[in-house]
């Protein structure tokens, strides 16, 4: 039986300004990757969506950025690779408390925007933030880009990694992600998106963006939390994958 797990970035909601629709998309996912405070988040909203991935038996994962409110965390900022190593153990820690003190287990690490696209090509980087999370925890499984760099780091570094697509986006002939200022970066349509993560679950293969044919395995399928179409997206690609005999699964989940 073929299995997937559906993730989504969740908890950027910070202080008087709302972002996503959590309760919601709550019900069609089965892993949330919570922000810790640095590109969004706060820990009002922290605890609150643990609290909610909880009641709703959703994975939990942590999912650190750069501290950038302002650019919600997908602008560039300079880091020696002992800053990212730091700032990933600062922001896993800040969610594990909350786990903690709710008596669930944190799952997952996910780096979120301009780091976890950084992660993806630069191999310091990425041997940084694998690292980071084998220190705090070795059980944890680090979700990386599809082909990547940081899926590399993480096998180096002796930890379980998954390999992520995204329901919402393009790739490059590269395997990358199309940047978000190029035309085409995005698929709107919802049934596009679902036929395209069918095949990529079932075929292990997705056309680019210039037509080439590419390989891509796939673990977990990202849908944004932010996204304007997130809570019909989450719908839709449930219930494509189920009418193609397709398991939704939690990571690490037997």
């Amino acid at each position: 039986m073929t299995t997937i797990d559906i993730n989504c970035d969740m908890g950027e909601s910070y202080g008087a300004f709302m972002v996503g629709e959590d309760e919601t998309i709550m019900n069609y996912i089965s892993s949330a990757n919570i922000a810790c405070g640095m590109h969004a988040g706060d820990p009002h909203v922290m605890e609150r969506t643990v609290r909610l991935a909880k009641k709703n038996r959703v994975g939990i994962g942590a999912h650190p950025g750069f501290p950038d409110i302002a650019g919600f965390g997908r602008r560039m900022m300079e880091f020696t690779e002992e800053e990212i190593y730091q700032l990933i153990i600062y922001q896993i820690g800040g969610l594990q408390a909350f786990c903690s003190v709710h008596d669930v287990t944190l799952k997952h690490v996910k780096p979120h925007g301009a780091l976890y696209n950084l992660a993806a090509r630069d191999e310091k980087v990425a041997d940084a933030i694998a690292r980071a999370v084998y220190d705090l925890d070795s059980n944890l499984i680090l979700i990386g880009l599809a082909n990547s760099a940081l899926l590399s780091a993480g096998i180096a570094a002796g930890i379980n990694v998954a390999s992520e697509v995204f329901a919402d986006r393009t790739f490059t002939a590269e395997g990358f992600l199309t940047p978000r200022n190029v035309k085409g970066a995005f698929i709107y349509d919802v049934k596009d998106a679902a036929e395209q993560m069918k095949r990529i679950v079932v075929d292990q293969k997705v056309k680019a963006i210039d037509g080439t044919i590419i390989d891509l395995n796939a673990d977990t399928i990202c849908i944004h939390g932010d996204g304007k179409h997130a809570v019909a997206f989450a719908e839709a690609l449930q219930t494509t994958l189920s009418n193609n005999g397709i398991t939704i699964k939690r990571l690490g989940e037997k």
